[in-house]
């Protein structure tokens, strides 16, 4: 989470979260056939403080099939149950599932499109959020929300080991964290497990800006040039720039939703938040890629560099990496006009003047899907940004190269 956060979380992982309040060029290379017959598909990886794999928000009729289980590196199954209440379903899982999971084991829950993993062990359930907890089952199913098909690969932690447990899964294609030091506050967190992600891995990261009116630039989340940084907006308000969310970041995204809760089955709340801004951004961008790979027979997923190019969408005649997936998630920001702004909203307007220090490239929500697909297929090609809008981003660009470049 960021800054202001769920109070009982807070207490419990003190100044290491920060994003919520609660209330290259590539040689293509041919797509590797699947084992068996199954739909093109995405893996997200967030990682948080657990997640509610008992809630209805996560259950699925599909099976994940076996090879896509083993290239994951999963240890161990854990066959749920999913009658009761969500504590008489923990109780009757404890002695098969719960109890028996430790720091180097991978697991996969049948009946959910859950994987999930928890190697730094420092909680009372592992990968399961406590009853204390609940950051990540809302986290996670924002990611849902946006792309309900997403296949995750969920990992327990705040840690650079946590960040690089997805990270080295060849079949990940997102990575994406909503915690960090509040404030912004210019001090190392994440930094070099996200490298290795998308630099030496291709992968894509979503990190979460704070909340907090601070630049975006020096945050470990959020700040280094291989992330992209995402702060929040008021989709179902008035359309302008949440006060308390971080500044010059990529992109926003929606700052309040409507999320699963943590220790039942079926109950939902509103909460907001730059955590729950990103993983909405990588879910719409897993949905992008599921496309892609459907549209152009890419049975796979991942952009691992030996097996994969480093290509993110690896299709019959058509490829995609990460850095053309981000160069369309730039061309298809939008910036909303000031004039839907409320006075009382506690918003702050979209500035007719350099909107790029306030939301970066600009809103990137469901409206963007589209013309990112229509753009990255070639059959609609979005237009240039203005020539004012790519010379701020171009700054902020150099900003970050600069100071990140001696931080790792």
């Amino acid at each position: 989470m960021r800054a202001a956060a769920y109070g009982l979380i807070l207490m419990l992982t003190s100044a290491m979260l920060s994003g919520c309040i609660w209330g290259d060029d590539s040689t293509p290379s041919e797509p590797e056939p699947a084992t068996d017959d199954f739909r093109a598909f995405s893996v997200v990886a967030p990682i948080d403080t657990g997640i509610n794999v008992y809630h209805d928000h996560f259950r699925t009729n599909e099976t994940i099939p076996d090879w896509i289980i083993e290239g994951l590196g999963v240890t161990m199954t854990c066959d749920l149950t999913f009658e009761g209440t969500w504590q008489e379903r923990y109780e009757a899982d404890r002695a098969s599932c719960w109890d028996l999971i430790n720091a180097t084991d991978i697991v996969y829950f049948p009946g959910t499109g859950i994987i999930g993993t928890s190697p730094d062990m420092g909680t009372d359930i592992p990968i399961l959020d406590d009853p204390a907890d609940g950051h990540g089952t809302a986290v996670t199913g924002s990611v849902r929300n946006a792309n309900p098909e997403a296949i995750i690969f969920f990992v327990e932690g705040f840690s650079d080991a946590a960040v690089l447990a997805a990270a080295n899964q060849p079949l990940v294609d997102i990575i994406t964290t909503s915690f960090g030091p509040p404030g912004s506050v210019p001090v190392t967190g994440i930094e070099h497990a996200t490298k290795v992600a998308v630099v030496q891995n291709k992968k894509i990261h979503t990190g979460a800006a704070d909340n907090s009116p601070s630049p975006s630039v020096q945050d470990s989340t959020a700040g280094p040039p291989w992330s992209i940084g995402v702060s929040g907006y008021a989709e179902e308000g008035d359309d302008q720039k949440e006060t308390m969310s971080g500044s010059y970041p990529d992109v926003a995204a929606d700052w309040t939703q409507v999320l699963p809760d943590h220790d039942n089955i079926d109950g939902y709340h509103e909460t907001s938040g730059t955590s729950f801004a990103t993983p909405r951004t990588a879910g719409l961008l897993s949905k992008i890629i599921q496309h892609l790979r459907d549209e152009f027979g890419d049975a796979s997923s991942g952009a691992d560099p030996i097996t994969r190019a480093g290509l993110i969408i690896n299709g019959t005649d058509y490829s995609a990496t990460e850095a053309d997936i981000r160069d369309a998630l730039n061309l298809s920001g939008w910036y909303p006009s000031a004039n839907t702004w409320d006075p009382g909203s506690g918003t702050i307007p979209i500035s007719p003047v350099a909107p790029c220090t306030q939301v970066g490239w600009g809103v990137v929500n469901e409206s963007n899907v589209q013309p990112m697909i229509k753009h990255l297929n070639g059959t609609e090609q979005m237009q240039n940004r203005p020539f004012d809008v790519v010379q701020c981003m171009a700054a902020n660009q150099e900003m970050r190269e600069a100071y990140w470049a001696t931080r790792t």
